[in-house]
């Protein structure tokens, strides 16, 4: 299936690892642009950057500055921007709601929920010009099963989740697309990382951070599918919404967590 992205502009955020290096390369495979933003950049960007027209942008998208310099880069190279992906985020876990300071809450705001409205608010009136506009908001089914392990990111996704209906109230009747992908475990440095959610999970069970991720999470966690989520799957349906053969989707948020969510 031609997803009509051939020579789209595409900024994609924390694109050097996880689900957004997942975006980047799917991106690429349909011949489109990329614009990957990222605090630090990892050998499998800089790979793609070197066979193809990704262009690697060292920035803290934590920061008031970051999104707005990644966009304003992406317009001084490319002209325009077509495509957004708002994917970066970060959570640490969480023993007790009691133990996140403030300055924790700030920390997963800043990096998981402002860096998607400044980002967009520094894109739209670029993307506004585009004649097939996207933005495609990566959430998280914690945004609608909070989780007190991850207390700040759930209540930051789901901040998210609810910017991602208001903007396309806003910006769908002038042409800007707004849709949001919501995952539950994925397969990315965010579970697997040293110290991360498998080694936590792993812990608890009395077993390895692998096994918990291949079989304690999907059966503590009532996965239908009995597996987690892998990026490029996440990727995949990113790459759908952003597509002009979707064009009629907008302010929708589609679930892929493998039958997790058992409410309708």
């Amino acid at each position: 299936m031609d997803l009509q992205l051939k020579d789209k502009v595409a900024v994609v955020t924390g694109a050097s690892k996880g689900i957004g290096l997942a975006v980047v390369e799917g991106l690429v495979r349909e011949g489109a642009r990329v614009v990957a933003g990222s605090r630090t950049s990892s050998p499998e960007l800089q790979a793609l950057a070197a066979d193809h027209d990704v262009t690697v942008v060292a920035v803290d998208l934590s920061t008031a500055e970051g999104p707005e310099t990644l966009v304003r880069t992406a317009v001084e190279r490319h002209g325009r921007i077509d495509i957004l992906v708002n994917n970066v985020g970060a959570a640490e876990p969480r023993a007790s709601f009691l133990d996140v300071t403030d300055e924790d809450w700030h920390n997963v705001f800043d990096l998981t929920f402002f860096s998607a409205v400044r980002a967009s608010r520094a894109a739209l009136p670029h993307l506004l010009r585009s004649q097939a506009a996207s933005i495609v908001n990566i959430s998280s089914i914690n945004a609608r099963l909070p989780f007190p392990m991850v207390v700040d990111y759930s209540a930051a996704k789901a901040a998210l989740t609810n910017l991602n209906k208001a903007l396309s109230e806003e910006f769908a009747p002038q042409g800007v697309r707004v849709n949001a992908v919501s995952p539950g475990p994925v397969r990315t440095p965010f579970w697997t990382a040293p110290g991360g959610f498998a080694d936590a999970t792993a812990a608890a069970a009395g077993t390895t951070p692998q096994e918990a991720l291949d079989t304690v999470v999907p059966h503590t966690m009532a996965i239908t599918t009995g597996r987690i989520t892998e990026p490029h799957e996440v990727a995949d349906l990113t790459l759908l919404l952003a597509s002009p053969t979707t064009a009629n989707i907008t302010g929708t948020e589609i679930t892929i967590d493998g039958g997790q969510t058992k409410t309708l």
